[in-house]
């Protein structure tokens, strides 16, 4: 694992199917942005979480395909974006405009040419995007992360890419706000070779939902520390994609 500074690459003839999975709760004001920055040819799967600003709307109008959940839960909207693509290849953003998802473009490259399993964006904060107590949190978790699976990784951060097939292998079960950390532990458990690039992290539109508050980063901080204390899974999860070892 290693890091580097991200580059927004082309997308080339040859490269493989990509669908991005955008978890939305009332983002009406960031969609657009995001949106415009979905690289060309791939699709953009806006999963709806009981938004009430007229996001879904918005994202149709925009020419996303919408996915309905009504389990409300990152993970929940997460995951069901996650069952609804048929591409080769699956990232995943936030919707909120923190984070390029125009950036992905290089993941999805280092993870087509085999240069990794998993590709994950480490926040790279400008002033004010990142309130102190979540920055806190998440380095906690980041220390416990790296006890836990022996990854160097220094962030825990939404953005990644990785082959659907592989990651419905890891068979993941948490619809809270443990998912992407869930996702890291069963792939570094199944031996994926997990790399990690930096990534601005932009002041978000809107309100957050989570790290905006103290209530929230401690529910987000308490769902993954019951993810990390959870016993490595024995199933088909076990095993790394052909050619993966970490």
């Amino acid at each position: 694992m290693t890091a580097d500074s991200a580059i927004h690459d082309p997308v080339r003839p040859d490269s493989p199917s990509v669908d991005v999975v955008l978890p939305c709760l009332n983002e009406a004001e960031a969609l657009p942005w995001v949106l415009a920055r979905i690289p060309t040819g791939w699709r953009a799967l806006v999963v709806d979480n009981g938004s009430t600003d007229g996001s879904a709307e918005i994202a149709r109008a925009l020419g996303a395909t919408v996915v309905t959940e009504s389990r409300r839960g990152f993970g929940a909207a997460c995951h069901a974006g996650l069952l609804a693509a048929r591409a080769d290849v699956v990232c995943f953003c936030d919707c909120d405009a923190s984070l390029d998802p125009g950036l992905l473009a290089g993941f999805v490259a280092t993870v087509a040419a085999g240069g990794a399993d998993l590709v994950l964006g480490r926040r790279r904060p400008s002033r004010g995007a990142w309130p102190l107590h979540a920055r806190a949190g998440n380095l906690a978790l980041a220390r416990l992360l790296r006890r836990r699976t022996g990854l160097d990784l220094r962030d825990l951060g939404p953005m990644r890419a990785a082959r659907r097939a592989d990651l419905l292998d890891l068979e993941l079960s948490d619809r809270r706000s443990g998912y992407p950390l869930q996702m890291v532990v069963r792939a570094a458990d199944a031996g994926w070779r997990v790399r990690e690039v930096d990534v601005p992290y932009l002041t978000r539109a809107g309100k957050s939902k989570v790290t905006g508050t103290w209530r929230g980063t401690w529910q987000a901080v308490h769902d993954m520390s019951r993810v990390l204390a959870q016993p490595p899974l024995t199933t088909t999860a076990a095993s790394a994609p052909a050619g993966g070892t970490r």
